[in-house]
């Protein structure tokens, strides 16, 4: 009888872990259809904005400092703008600040400590500044990594706010020479089954080169390149921040919503085996008093 007792117990206590993974499914898939929206709603934005940058640079070229002063780093486009020696590179890592999202913290992290192991490789140092709970608790006690900022509203409700916040930092230490390159590492939201880790290269900016000859190749500035340049540059830093945010919210959140489905599945398949081997048992302690009644009635009947 005591192991029927443990049998529904544990049968008791996968039902209430179920009814958990139910729920957080149930709030994860509320959430992700407009995180997915957002999300997608803003690429189109984002990936013009850098095209039209590109185009400027490419065509304004060099930008020199005229001794100018600014009053925040992140507009002082022409320290922005500069290329250095690389010898050290600033890392932007968003993770999410909750668990129970499958492998989707960890294939950051992983990817991150790959890209560290490679800059020491190369002699290059290299400073996080990471996004989220999980990634500073992976991240903090591992040998050779320098986190310079931590940053753990940003994630949870993605705007513009945080993401200058984060920009602003980098954008600090870049012109200060404290790092000589910018990367984000994030993930891609592809659909509600599926994300991809990518990291995405924010300064020094690569412009392409094409000798072709095209009929909007000038562009005319108005008031001048260099005030475009100073509102444009905090621009662009600043939103690729954003979508990079934006796409790791859309993805945690659809990497939780297939994470509890799987263990509600699997906490269901747990209860109907448990509850098969609880009536196996059942039935083999209701057989063995029936026999010790079978057996001393004959005794006595003797």
């Amino acid at each position: 009888m005591a192991n029927l007792k443990d049998i529904k117990n544990r049968i008791q206590s996968v039902k209430n872990t179920q009814k958990i993974t139910r729920a957080m499914k149930m709030v994860a898939a509320a959430k992700v259809k407009k995180a997915e929206y957002t999300v997608k709603a803003s690429r189109p934005f984002s990936q013009e904005l850098m095209t039209m940058f590109k185009r400027m640079l490419s065509t304004v070229g060099e930008i020199q400092n005229d001794g100018e002063k600014f009053s925040h780093a992140i507009n002082n486009y022409p320290e922005l703008l500069t290329r250095r020696e690389l010898k050290t590179e600033g890392l932007v890592v968003v993770t999410s600040n909750k668990g129970l999202a499958g492998a989707y913290n960890a294939n950051i992290v992983r990817t991150v400590l790959k890209r560290i192991e490679e800059n020491k490789k190369n002699g290059i140092e290299t400073k996080l500044y990471v996004i989220g709970q999980k990634g500073i608790s992976a991240l903090q006690h591992k040998p050779d990594v320098d986190i310079v900022k931590k940053y753990l509203a940003v994630i949870d409700n993605p705007n513009a706010t945080g993401a200058n916040l984060v920009a602003e930092d980098i954008a600090e230490d870049y012109v200060n020479g404290v790092i000589d390159k910018i990367e984000i590492f994030t993930t891609r939201f592809n659909n509600m089954m599926s994300y991809s880790v990518q990291n995405w290269e924010v300064l020094p900016v690569e412009i392409e080169h094409d000798d072709t000859p095209k009929l909007d190749a000038l562009m005319e500035f108005t008031p001048s390149a260099k005030a475009i340049l100073e509102k444009i540059v905090p621009m662009y830093i600043t939103n690729e921040i954003f979508q990079a945010v934006l796409e790791a919210y859309a993805s945690e959140l659809a990497s939780r919503m297939t994470a509890m489905s799987a263990a509600s599945n699997n906490a269901e398949q747990m209860i109907n085996d448990l509850t098969v081997a609880y009536n196996k048992e059942r039935q083999g302690a209701i057989t063995n008093e029936l026999i010790e009644i079978v057996s001393g009635a004959a005794a006595q009947g003797k």
